[in-house]
């Protein structure tokens, strides 16, 4: 489907070398603007180039074909080879999601633990209203907020970038330490949202298991309360979690578009913001596949995970 709009949305690369080449040519003089510069045989040639000239279901099946011998095209802004842009900006993204996905689990799963235990206490209901607020605000305000507050006013984080302009000069340390410091606004940008629909997620879910019988069970047979929570509700409050994980992965690669835009992050997140901009379609399908990919390999994950925290499942 997505194919398919690539083919009939207008402002394509041979609708922008034709409009390129009319601005030349009334630069010069030579040509009025309503008129095409081109030749009916130029312009054939160019939709043969980048293969306009075939009905969409041909064209769709030979970039398939190309796709499963893991060629994903060429670029028609930059004239590369699509993995190989991507390649370049993998770095990025891959730090952004990993660090992301670590920092949302090691909080949201104690944080979530903590509001059940604490249900209905004035942390609980604290914590409820400070992580709705950051899951009512979009991650792209919060980005702009965070710039304007923390960069612009207090002057205690740059202004966006990945590292900063002497990353090179810089030992192994100050390197590691430059590039979480520019890091820190981006990642909680990144993780607002995502905050609320774990914590509380975990926190359902325990409260769930902390009312079954089995947990009454155990703590008549002698078993302590938070024995009874850590030993035998835990594990089965993590099912949700480990469901949630496959989603997750697919987050590492593609990021947040408007956040790297923002912060000025050369990551996925913007390449594919901009390849929409100037439609780029080949970058444009080639994420799309690697997003697609990685979101099935999320879910295979995802069943894995699930069976390892799930009693009830058993690999035969």
């Amino acid at each position: 489907m997505v194919f398919a709009i690539t083919r009939f949305v207008p402002g394509g690369p041979v609708e922008r070398m034709i409009a390129e080449a009319q601005q030349a040519s009334v630069g010069k003089g030579y040509n009025r603007m309503n008129a095409s510069p081109l030749s009916e045989s130029q312009l054939e040639e160019l939709k043969k180039f980048y293969g306009f000239d075939k009905p969409v279901i041909v064209s769709y099946f030979s970039w398939l074909r190309n796709v499963l011998v893991f060629d994903l095209g060429k670029s028609t802004r930059y004239y590369l080879p699509v993995w190989t842009i991507i390649k370049s900006k993998l770095p990025v993204s891959l730090f952004y999601g990993i660090m992301a996905m670590i920092i949302t689990y090691s909080v949201c799963i104690p944080l979530g633990i903590l509001k059940a235990v604490k249900h209905r206490t004035a942390v609980d209901n604290i914590t409820s209203v400070l992580i709705f607020i950051g899951y009512a605000i979009p991650n792209y305000v919060l980005a702009i907020i965070l710039l304007m507050v923390f960069s612009s006013w207090l002057d205690i984080f740059p202004l966006g970038g990945f590292t900063g302009e002497n990353f090179h000069e810089l030992s192994v340390i100050g390197k590691v330490t430059d590039v979480f410091y520019h890091a820190v606004l981006p990642l909680v940008a990144y993780m607002a949202g995502s905050f609320a629909v774990m914590t509380f997620m975990m926190k359902n879910a325990l409260l769930d298991n902390m009312a079954s019988d089995f947990i009454r069970t155990a703590i008549a047979k002698g078993q302590s309360y938070k024995g009874a929570i850590f030993k035998h509700a835990f594990r089965n409050s993590l099912i949700p979690m480990a469901t949630h994980f496959g989603n997750n992965i697919s987050l590492i690669l593609t990021g947040s578009y408007l956040v790297e835009k923002i912060f000025n992050i050369d990551g996925i997140g913007l390449l594919g913001l901009e390849s929409v901009t100037e439609r780029d379609y080949p970058v444009v399908m080639g994420i799309l596949v690697i997003s697609s990919l990685l979101f099935m390999i999320g879910n295979i994950l995802s069943d894995i995970c699930v069976a390892l925290v799930d009693p009830r499942v058993k690999f035969e």
